[in-house]
Formats: structure tokens, C-alpha cells, sequence
């Protein structure tokens, strides 16, 4: 890791409030567009890999929201939040009440910003950088935002998902309509509107459901 993950963070975002989830502070890119051209052009100069942790995608937006609005879901409960990006998921978790909520996430650079907004938002968090897909989950929930936009990806993690529902454990997925969401083992939860970047989307509000495995 050629540059310091807290350094690059805060100098690179700022602290803003989600705006689907106004209750939660986030170290944010202000110009995601700008931030991404950046992480294209300088990869191999800096050593980061795109910084999803620096955006409030709509499916976690909208997973946050329904744990915010529905906190008997976590509350004293064990809750993991797998590709937990910038935390936002794991922070509605804990300010809803969980016992303890350890994010999950590949990227090195996201303990950090996870770390830093945790901080922000006064509550602890448990963090691992190891890759969960296939092992048995210890927690009572498992929470994932946005995690079907890629065809390899969702071929591993739906049988793996589908398992850890089976063995007990309450998985909720949040999604903004993307193209291999296994939709015929879901059941749906909640729709929103969620306002978002139109620099990363092709809107500026994606409709956003969350999904419960059956």
C-alpha cells in the first residue's frame, strides 16, 4: 500500500449525510466522478483499488434505511455486514440496536474508512478483511447492499447466500434493480426512492428494494 489509506480519505472526501439515511454521517467523495477518474488514472501510482467505500450506493442506502425504520430486525442481535464499503450499512445496524456488527469487506483500503465512520457516528464496529463467501456465518443476520452487479460474483455468492439462510441466519440484501439479482429466491421487504450520483448511475434516483432469502 503505496499511500495512507486515512491520509488519502480525508483529504479526498468529506463528512456528509446520506441523503436516504440523513441520521448517518460518512466520510464522502463530494465529486464522485472526479475521485473514480482519479482512482483509473493513479491505480497503479497509489495502490487503490476503486473506492466504492467513498460512495453511498443506493442499495445500501436503501438496506440502512429499513434497518433504521425496523430495528427489532437487529436489536440484540449478532449482525454481519458483508461488502460493507463505507459502513454505512454496519453504522445503521449498530445505532439500531444490534449486540455486535462486524463489517466485512476485500478491500484493504475500506477497515479505514470504515474505522473513520464508525467514529463519526460514535458507535464500535468489528471489522474483517477476509473473504466470507462459502464459510459457515456465526451471526444471527447477515446485511449486503448492492452486491449483484457482477454476472462470476453473484454465481458464487447466491448458492453461498442461499446456504447461510437455510442454516437459520436472517440475510437481507438490499438492491437498486441490478442485473443478476436472484429474484426468484427472494422475497421482497420494502421499496424505496433513493436519491444518488449521477456520475456512478444512470439516474439521479434508483428504485431500491430489500429482499429477504427465503
Amino acid at each position: 500500500m503505496k499511500t495512507d489509506p486515512e491520509t488519502f480519505i480525508r483529504s479526498n472526501t468529506s463528512p456528509m449525510t446520506p441523503p436516504h439515511v440523513p441520521e448517518i454521517r460518512l466520510h464522502l467523495a463530494s465529486e464522485a466522478h472526479e475521485l473514480w477518474l482519479k482512482t483509473e488514472d493513479e491505480l497503479a501510482e497509489i495502490g487503490l483499488p476503486p473506492p466504492f467505500w467513498a460512495f453511498a450506493w443506493a442499495g445500501g442506502q436503501g438496506l440502512a434505511r429499513y434497518i433504521l425504520d425496523h430495528p427489532d430486525i437487529v436489536s440484540g442481535k449478532r449482525v454481519v455486514d458483508f461488502a460493507s464499503g463505507s459502513g454505512l450499512v454496519a453504522i445503521a445496524a449498530r445505532m439500531a440496536g444490534a449486540s455486535e456488527v462486524l463489517a466485512a469487506d476485500i478491500d484493504p483500503w475500506t477497515e479505514t474508512a470504515v474505522l473513520l465512520n464508525a467514529g463519526l457516528n460514535g458507535v464500535d464496529l468489528g471489522f474483517t478483511g477476509a473473504n466470507l463467501i462459502g464459510s459457515a456465518v456465526d451471526q444471527d443476520v447477515l446485511l449486503a447492499g448492492d452486491v449483484f452487479y457482477d454476472r462470476d460474483f453473484a454465481a458464487v455468492l447466491v448458492p453461498w447466500l442461499e446456504r447461510v439462510a437455510a442454516d437459520g441466519v436472517t440475510v437481507l440484501v438490499g438492491d437498486p434493480g441490478r442485473a443478476y439479482l436472484p429474484k426468484d429466491c427472494l422475497d421482497a421487504c420494502a421499496v424505496y426512492e433513493v436519491p444518488v450520483t449521477r456520475a456512478l448511475e444512470d439516474s439521479e434516483v434508483k428504485k431500491t428494494t430489500v429482499w429477504r432469502f427465503r
